[in-house]
């Protein structure tokens, strides 16, 4: 079978082992050379492959429904249910998307692009399926990394207390972090657990026993602590935490050993409660590049197949935001040994694994468990610590009661830098930074700010550290403007001023973090059309400089706010409440992203359709201060000098 030729993932049913393995080839074929030109996630889809297919070949796609986690591991399931051809456009405009996404699909049941939430999905849905009467089985598949998260035990918790329903959690164990390696001792104690009589102890003698007439419905004491006995023997130290807590546990099984795993989730389905099948899997397998650097190649962008190499940009780029971070915050960490870094799985994509190379003792990584570190940070806080809490703005989003009940009520010194912050691109509508500007706004106590270059970024760093109180920081994804930087020796920065870039007296444009460099090119130009433009450095969005708005607001009566956030309850509103509150009653335009989800694309796509580039900024500008002026728009720049003299008599 050829796999572009499948429609349905139940037209693989029936198919032999070596057939199988052969789709299970070109599953991996297709998927590295895709990832390897568009980018994407790697490891984690190579290393499903065979548990994919073998969980399929168990389940009636049609009726029975599988809930991925995250999505990162979803690659072979898309291309097993419809999306070969198409695959090539992953994570483009218009493609097909990186995570999953119910409309895409009548087989992605629930949409995902954050961890730990695939077992409340799935056992909601087996409560929905009881309550209507229906039989279809659901299945949670789960990483062990996502299972840290405090979601994924409480989901654990709550369905350990449902033994009459049927439900299935397939745990992937990519990184052998919660097991020992798969061998001889845990194969032979899998088949024990799944063998006839192990399932006759743990299931017909209690039935048996408790139907005699003379045992009144009761076990007896000596024998149900023999039956439990027998259960723990069958299982490792991890699978006994799972029976205690409510589930049959089956594992750790070998997650490329398709036929294994077919017999463990038959008999899984053959369970009247909550099933966990520990399958050990190999992140990366079949690419040696991904099998040896499982964390390198977890996530790529295009990168040469034969070689393993990232595809070199084509002109050098000044460092990221992220790099510059992190080895800001190692300077800062040598000086004073009381600022730790801490991280929530993300130490490469925030910079942290810097400072864990440089200062190990400086570091913390918490696992998936956003909440958890920033309640950790808090307390870390109390004993005279000057946490650093490195989280992506879409991932920080899960800790907000602790934002504000933990660290923002007391008034602990406690750091935030939201990376990711603003537009990010090819990961879509659950990855997109678009909403911190309007959480951070509102939570008491905190100070908020955000840079406009990466110089700044190093200064707003100092500012957060000396600052006797809590702090956000948020920073974009990608390269910086390529300003000059400083070792260190960086100075703090006022807190609460802004900066006056440039000045014009036909309307003021004020500008927070990454759209300040396209306020000033926006600037420019409206000054080719004749019209002259003030210029504001926002810096900060919690206080915000009124010193230096309002005058000018009241002076030149036209204001614009940039910021590459929601508009709801955004920098702008900020800037617009502001002035109301002081009676200043001028037009406002507020430019941003607007209530809608921002699909994904590349960042220069997404901030063309929503209007963030200089040039359409510029066309809105005008086409809003028409009716003041009746001089926008002018036919050429001589005209455009004449009539904007007129402007602001």
């Amino acid at each position: 079978m050829h796999l572009g030729d499948l429609t349905n993932p139940n037209e693989l049913h029936g198919l032999s082992t070596s057939e199988l393995e052969d789709v299970a080839a070109q599953i991996r074929k297709r998927h590295l050379e895709v990832v390897s030109t568009s980018g994407g996630h790697l490891g984690p889809g190579l290393g499903v492959v065979e548990l994919t297919l073998a969980l399929y070949q168990t389940l009636d796609l049609d009726h029975d429904k599988v809930i991925w986690d995250v999505g990162h591991q979803a690659y072979p399931h898309k291309l097993i249910t419809g999306r070969y051809k198409q695959f090539d456009s992953l994570r483009q405009q218009g493609g097909v998307a990186g995570y999953l996404k119910r409309s895409e699909s009548r087989f992605d049941h629930f949409g995902a692009g954050h961890a730990s939430t695939s077992i409340s999905a799935a056992l909601g849905m087996a409560l929905a399926r009881d309550n209507r009467g229906e039989t279809f089985k659901c299945v949670a598949v789960i990483g062990d990394g996502a299972l840290t998260g405090g979601m994924a035990l409480e989901a654990i918790n709550h369905a350990g207390h449902l033994p009459e329903t049927p439900f299935l959690v397939v745990l992937n164990d990519n990184d052998m972090s919660i097991s020992p390696p798969v061998g001889a001792l845990s194969s032979v104690l899998n088949r024990a657990r799944l063998s006839p009589p192990m399932q006759f102890i743990s299931g017909s003698v209690e039935e048996s026993v408790k139907s005699l007439p003379f045992m009144g419905g009761e076990l007896p004491a000596e024998l149900d602590r023999l039956k439990g006995s027998m259960r723990r023997l069958a299982v490792p130290k991890v699978g006994a935490v799972f029976e205690e807590l409510g589930f049959t546990y089956m594992g750790p099984i070998d997650g490329h050993d398709i036929a294994e795993m077919i017999r463990t989730f038959q008999a899984a389905h053959r369970e009247a409660g909550p099933v966990l099948v520990h399958v050990v899997t190999k992140k990366g397998k079949g690419y040696p590049y991904a099998e040896a650097d499982q964390v390198g190649y977890h996530a790529q962008s295009a990168f040469d197949l034969g070689s393993g190499k990232a595809i070199p940009s084509t002109k050098p780029k000044p460092p990221s935001y992220s790099k510059v971070f992190g080895q800001t915050l190692v300077k800062l960490c040598e000086q004073n040994s009381r600022v730790v870094g801490i991280t929530a799985a993300m130490a490469t994509g925030t910079g942290l694994d810097l400072l864990q190379k440089a200062i190990p003792a400086q570091y913390v990584d918490v696992g998936i468990a956003e909440q958890h570190a920033v309640t950790l940070a808090a307390g870390m806080a109390t004993e005279g610590l000057r946490p650093v809490v490195a989280i992506y703005s879409t991932f920080l989003q899960r800790a907000f009661d602790q934002l504000i009940h933990d660290v923002g009520i007391q008034k602990l010194p406690v750091t935030f830098v939201l990376d990711r912050a603003g537009i990010v691109g090819a990961d879509g509508p659950t990855h997109q930074g678009q909403y911190d500007i309007s959480y951070m706004r509102a939570i008491p106590n905190f100070t908020v700010m955000a840079p406009k270059d990466e110089a700044e970024l190093q200064r707003m760093l100092v500012t957060c550290l000396q600052h006797d109180g809590p702090t956000a920081l948020r920073i974009p994804r990608g390269s910086g403007e390529g300003v000059l930087l400083m070792e260190e020796g960086w100075e703090s920065l006022p807190i609460g001023r802004g900066e006056l870039l440039r000045e014009g007296d036909d309307l003021m444009i004020v500008a927070y973090g990454s759209m300040v460099k396209p306020a000033l090119d926006t600037a420019e130009l409206l000054e080719k059309v004749g019209l002259a433009a003030t210029v504001i450095n926002g810096r900060f969005l919690r206080p915000l400089d009124q010193a230096l708005i309002h005058p000018l607001a009241r002076r030149i009566r036209r204001v614009v706010t940039m910021e590459e956030g929601a508009l709801s309850g955004g920098f702008g509103a900020a800037v617009l409440e502001s002035l109301s509150d002081q009676d200043i009653c001028v037009p406002v335009l507020r430019i941003g992203i607007p209530d809608q989800l921002v699909d994904h694309a590349t960042p220069q796509q997404s901030k063309e359709s929503l209007g963030l580039t200089p040039e359409k900024m510029m066309s809105r500008i005008r086409e809003r201060f028409a009716p003041d002026t009746q001089d926008f728009p002018v036919s050429s720049p001589v005209e455009a000098v004449q009539l904007g003299s007129r402007i602001n008599p």
